[in-house]
């Protein structure tokens, strides 16, 4: 499926047509049909759940295949160049100069050996620019991204810079040659709102400086609405739909898209989010006929025959069969959420945090925070990174011990870690990290792991153990077939069900979620945010939130404190401090988060980051 560009002069900076690849060896496919133009200056998001191919399609733009695929056929041109044409010499020259790359992380991207200014300084003496001008040039690419080019800074090792500066460095590094067509994928990613949207407002005026075209590849649709002019949808290797970004989100025309809306919280309305049931079918299980077919509510038997062909729905080309009749059925959907904004104070705390201070050596980074938490309640704590919010929930987690204050649970003040804390104490209250890649042993199967708090807990073996092993996993709705596999074998989300279940193993009264979507799809955030959400409910857990997405904050919580420089700025319910908040700083953080149901932040504070 292909949509046009808008005419204009030359025709388009990019033009994808028929792309497939495959698994090297099973001819397995990772994409077939795929086609779409990027005009000169467009900024085109290229967005869809993990599995959808959306990477993989970007990355071809670079001439450039994952290991163990391969490029089998279709046409992929860049400046009227013949990408799969050139020579592995010749490919090396046009990444950089014609396209290039920005990664989502960082610090992979960057060598860990090599100051800043020698990483930059390559870029140029690798494309032969003349070493009389590299200074000159590093100098103002910095600048363009608001970086010092002081020689101090030039000195800096990629550790030494936060996220944001080290993603503003990757996006000075893409612009230093002036390329025409610049390939983001998913380069904010992990950042708060706020350096999300400096980067943001960066990328727009790079593009706008430069006149060169972007391809933007996230699974943040909110981010994708205040940034690109076009939406291309993919799923299961296909282009499900191209359109205008304002009308495609206003309304779509395919149900995949549609559901994708609906995953999405609202920063100005209290939603249910709604998941899309099951999965992405991998390469070599893709249906004949419509690849949502399976997960699709109004898909009929036609829908799996093959031959499926592209429609044109208003302004989009959607390839669905039923898009004219279901046109109206397709318009995103706004549910009062069933949870309440209530202050929940009167009650006897269950966790209760006075006057808490924290610090690193001799740099504090918490001080004077105060705030309770009720059984069945959830509270939201956010902020920029930096602001503390990981560190006050470590410190009333027991894994970070130099604090002073007070934290009392059920009006009893706790020792400073963990291991000096009764195990008793320690069941009652859990920790979910942010990372399931990281916080989950390879090597341990998924029934191990969440063996270990049963037994250590509770002193269960044999029998009983494995029947609260399935119990513990049906809670997170994973089947009990699950408990042999790998967490390599699992997608992020199930991996993420997983370091939940592990910690409701131990029957916890606190639950401590640390950025615990901020990696994952819509959909899958969704699924998550529905599953704490009932167990809040069912098991009176209360919770503390972390997270730097303001907009979900509205969706899961009752309360919210917002944290600046490691002090709470303000704290009140949801409806007081997001419709109407009194502090600055709140303000600010407000207005940078994208929101996909009023067209996303367009403008964001020059000063920030």
């Amino acid at each position: 499926m292909t949509a046009p560009v808008t005419e204009v002069a030359g025709g388009p900076v990019a033009k994808v047509e028929n792309l497939r690849i495959e698994v090297a060896g099973t001819g397995a496919e990772i994409l077939d049909g795929v086609s779409f133009d990027v005009g000169p200056g467009e900024v085109v998001g290229l967005v869809g759940e993990s599995g959808s191919g959306k990477t993989t399609a970007a990355l071809a733009l670079l001439g450039y295949a994952r290991g163990g695929t391969r490029i089998a056929a279709g046409d992929v041109t860049v400046a009227g160049i013949d990408m799969r044409a050139l020579s592995a010499r010749r490919l090396r020259e046009v990444r950089g100069s014609v396209v290039a790359y920005v990664p989502q992380d960082p610090t992979a991207a960057l060598n860990p050996s090599l100051r800043i200014g020698k990483q930059l300084e390559e870029v140029l003496e690798e494309h032969g620019a003349e070493e009389s001008t590299r200074e000159e040039r590093i100098a103002k690419g910095l600048e363009e991204v608001r970086l010092p080019s002081d020689r101090q800074f030039l000195r800096r090792y990629p550790h030494q810079l936060s996220g944001g500066q080290q993603q503003r460095v990757c996006i000075a590094m893409a612009f230093l040659l002036a390329p025409q067509l610049i390939v983001l994928d998913e380069p904010t990613t992990g950042l708060d709102v706020s350096t999300q949207a400096h980067v943001l407002k960066i990328i727009r005026e790079l593009c706008d400086r430069h006149g060169a075209s972007a391809v933007y590849v996230s699974h943040d649709l909110a981010v994708v609405a205040s940034l690109a002019q076009r939406v291309i949808v993919m799923y299961a290797g296909r282009l499900v739909e191209i359109g205008p970004s304002e009308a495609t989100f206003r309304q779509p025309a395919h149900p995949y898209t549609s559901r994708l809306i609906e995953a999405i919280p609202d920063l100005a309305t209290t939603m249910v989010l709604k998941s899309i049931p099951g999965k992405v079918p991998p390469p070599g299980e893709r249906p004949a006929g419509c690849v949502f077919a399976d997960r699709c509510e109004h898909a009929i038997d036609r829908c799996r025959e093959p031959g499926l062909t592209t429609r044109r729905v208003r302004d989009q080309e959607t390839l669905c069969l039923r898009a004219d009749e279901l046109e109206a059925a397709l318009r995103p959907r706004v549910v009062e959420s069933r949870l309440a904004a209530e202050s929940g104070k009167g009650a006897s705390a269950l966790l209760a945090v006075e006057g808490l201070a924290a610090s690193y050596g001799s740099r504090q980074v918490l001080s004077g925070v105060d705030f309770e938490l009720q059984t069945r309640q959830c509270i939201a704590l956010v902020g920029e990174s930096g602001s503390g919010k990981t560190t006050l929930s470590r410190a009333i987690a027991g894994l970070h011990g130099e604090w002073s204050g007070e934290i009392k649970v059920d009006g009893t003040q706790v020792a400073a870690t963990a291991a000096q804390r009764p195990k008793e104490l320690c069941r009652r209250m859990q920790y979910v990290f942010q990372s399931p890649y990281n916080s989950l042993n390879p090597r341990r199967t998924v029934g191990d792991t969440v063996r270990g708090p049963i037994q250590h807990f509770f002193g269960l073996r044999g029998g009983e153990a494995e029947r609260r092993v399935t119990d513990t996993l049906e809670r997170v709705a994973l089947p009990a077939r699950a408990m042999h596999r790998y967490p390599g074998e699992m997608s992020g989300g199930e991996r993420q069900r997983v370091a939940i279940a592990r910690a409701l193993a131990a029957e916890p009264e606190i639950l401590i979620c640390d950025e615990v979507t901020s990696a994952l799809d819509t959909s899958v955030q969704a699924a998550i945010v529905a599953l704490l959400q009932d167990l809040q409910e069912r098991e009176r857990l209360g919770i503390l939130f972390v997270t730097h997405n303001i907009a979900l904050v509205r969706t899961i919580a009752e309360r919210v404190l917002v944290l600046d420089k490691g002090s709470v700025v303000e704290d009140g319910t949801v409806i007081e401090v997001l419709d109407r908040p009194r502090n600055p700083y709140t303000q600010s953080l407000i207005e940078d988060t994208p929101n996909l149901g009023h067209g996303g932040s367009q403008t964001s504070a020059a000063s920030a980051g």
